[in-house]
This record gives C-alpha cells, structure tokens and sequence, in this order.
C-alpha cells in the first residue's frame, strides 16, 4: 500500500498534537497559576497555557514537517523546547481515509500552518471554559484546506466520570468530522458575535440583520461550532480585530461542510505566509443561506471596515 498523501498525514499529527494541547490547557488550570500578561490590553491577554501550547504544537509539527511553514499567534523566545512538549503521535483513523485528489501532489513548503494556541483566552481566565478551543489550521495556495479544533472542555459540565474534551477535523473535498452536523432551526435568524470586543458598528450590524436572537460568546473556533451544530445560523463581527490563526481551521470545516465565511464585503480571506495576520474588515459566516445575511450589512459598516 502507498504511504498517505502528506496532507493526510499532517493533518492526523495535527490531531494529535491538539489532543496534547488540550492536556496542556487543563493542566495550566487545574495547576492554578495561569501567568496572565496583557499584550496590548485587558481584552487581549496571554496565559501560560497559550504560551506552552504554542510551544508544543509549532516544535511537534515542525519537526515532522521541518518545510512546512508555521505561523503562531503568540510572540515567543525561540528556547529550547522541551522533549514533554513535543508529541510525535498521529490518528491513526485519519490516515486510513483517502485525501481528495486535488491535494495529492501537495509539497512540504507549499504548506502553511495557522496556528491559535488558545482562541478564548479571555474566556479561559474568567472560567468560561466551553468557550475555550485549540485552532490549527492548514492552507495550500492561500486556501484554507484542513483545519483541526480541540475542545478542551467539551462536555465539562456533565459531571464526574464524562470526558473532557473532542477534536473536530475537517478536509476540504472529504467533509469535517468528530461531531453531529445540525442545521439551525428552519425559519429563525440567530446570530453569534462577539462577546468582549462589541461596539456600535458591531451592533448597527446585528440590528439590521434584524435576528430572532443574539448569542455572545467568545473565540472564533467556538462560533463556528455554534453554525454548524445548529445553535446559530450566521456568525457576524463587524469589527477588525480577528486574525488568521482565528479563522484558518475553522474556515476549513465549516467549507468541508458547505458553510461559507468571508469579510464583511464578501471577500475570502487569503492564508499565505506573507498576508497580513490582520483581518480588518471582520467576519461573516454561516452554514447556509449566507447570501441572505450577506444582502443585509449596511453600507455604513462596509463603508467602516476596509479590508
């Protein structure tokens, strides 16, 4: 038998290396030091854990895929990472499956690896801990292609004995797998937005959406996970403020899907190494009917968000 496709086989290490980060996630907590430090301000903050686990996953992959490029969120010291970091591990599961035709050919340093160590890290230090998911994100010719997101608390309120944490994966071309794929409730406009980064463009937005409901959490990974199990119908954010370690993964599965999301006027995002991190003219989202939310942004906020 034929060695798999290397998109296949990074994409099964990602698994594992996002297993790893999640028990790194909930060792920080359980410890109870979390090393908080503000980068630029009480809404954008750094524990410990996005430190280590950015540590973790970039050493891990980088030494299977040395070619590969790796772009992290977290500013950090090129130290020595150490051997407990590293995980070596892969799904065994994923490298069963077939990688979609288009991507078989796919090199090493075609790659480029979208790396959130912690997306909700606010939310992690407040206790909000559904919230809190591990992104790793893969594109090839400034597409987003595959896309891991670790849960590191799913299901952390079902009591003793449940088990924490899931990995959600998804290839393009093969669909996303690791959970139950719902649509939203037929009829009913639910938006998801943000939760500590709101202000008046990004609440004119919503208003003119005119939803049935608002729901407010945070991280990007986790809005998307609220599309497509069903818990909102579009995921809007009317503001700069996300970047490209936010959307690269879950992008990937939520197209795996037939989901789609863009800038606020419609653009895709581009994931080569040399674009901007920034995506400055927000985000829209949803797993059908996007063109329906799209027809509604008011030209006022598309006027504000340049991308």
């Amino acid at each position: 038998m034929a060695s798999p496709a290397l998109l296949m086989r990074v994409v099964a290490s990602a698994y594992s290396v996002a297993e790893k980060a999640a028990t790194i996630v909930r060792n920080v907590m359980a410890a109870g030091d979390l090393g908080i430090v503000e980068k630029t301000g009480a809404n954008d903050l750094q524990t410990k854990a996005d430190r280590l686990v950015q540590m973790s996953i970039c050493a891990s992959l980088a030494r299977k895929f040395p070619k590969v490029t790796i772009i992290g969120e977290e500013e950090l010291p090129s130290d020595e990472v150490t051997e407990e970091l590293i995980e070596d591990g892969h799904c065994e599961e994923i490298l069963k499956k077939t990688c979609p035709a288009q991507y078989t050919g796919i090199k090493e340093e075609e790659l480029v690896i979208w790396v959130d160590p912690l997306d909700g890290t606010k939310e992690y230090t407040e206790g909000l801990l559904d919230h809190v998911t591990v992104l790793i994100g893969i594109a090839y010719r400034g597409k987003a292609i595959a896309g891991v997101i670790n849960q590191p608390y799913y299901n952390y309120e079902a009591g003793a004995g449940a088990v924490l944490g899931r990995t959600i994966w998804g290839v393009l071309g093969m669909g996303a797998f690791g959970f139950q794929l719902t649509e939203s409730p037929a009829g009913k406009h639910i938006v998801v937005t943000t939760r500590s980064h709101s202000s008046t463009l990004v609440n004119d937005c919503i208003s003119a959406l005119n939803p049935d409901s608002v729901i407010r959490v945070g991280g990007a990974g986790n809005k998307i996970i609220q599309l497509i199990e069903g818990k909102a119908s579009a995921y809007v954010f009317a503001s700069p403020g996300c970047k490209k370690w936010d959307t690269c993964a879950p992008e990937a599965i939520l197209h795996a899907v037939g989901g789609k999301i863009t800038d606020i006027h419609g653009n895709s995002f581009q994931y080569n190494k040399d674009v901007k991190h920034m995506n400055s003219a927000g985000v829209l989202a949803a797993l059908r009917n996007y063109d329906y939310y799209a027809s509604r942004i008011p030209s006022n906020v598309k006027q504000s968000l340049v991308p």
